[in-house]
């Protein structure tokens, strides 16, 4: 059994899924919970909102955050669990794999896509790539 779980978060149903599949299957482990946010997420709001969403994208994506690591602690105590949360920036593949790199993660949990859209189909290949790319084991909940 792993000791340290890294539990990757987008919002979806499905990234959900993975936390309580990860609490129930992992209960003796160190939980961790990631969410990155995607600079490449700006010009989106700029495209479907203009300026005036984009100049705010940062602050929208860490309360974003924000609320996505409440629901999954939420959860977490529903378990009778503890976990760490982290939020980082960057491309989400990469952001994932360094963060268990370098904090001794020795399981990945994540969902198989993401929301819906073009999300869903982003999410998609991140999980794709993040298990073709990971040196520990990745488990893919759909």
């Amino acid at each position: 059994m792993p000791d340290n779980v890294l539990v990757a978060l987008d919002g979806s149903p499905l990234a959900e899924r993975a936390l309580t599949y990860a609490l129930e299957t992992f209960p003796n482990a160190t939980i961790t919970t990631i969410y990155v946010i995607n600079p490449i997420d700006s010009i989106i709001d700029v495209e479907a909102g203009g300026l005036p969403v984009a100049e705010d994208w940062y602050d929208n994506a860490q309360k974003r955050a924000t609320n996505i690591h409440t629901t999954a602690t939420d959860l977490a105590v529903e378990h009778d669990c503890v976990l760490d949360t982290v939020t980082e920036v960057g491309k989400p593949v990469r952001e994932i794999l360094d963060y268990a790199d370098s904090h001794g993660i020795d399981q990945i949990v994540m969902g198989s896509h993401g929301r819906s859209g073009l999300d869903r189909t982003f999410l998609g290949s991140v999980a794709e790539t993040v298990t073709r790319r990971a040196q520990i084991p990745v488990t893919i909940i759909g």
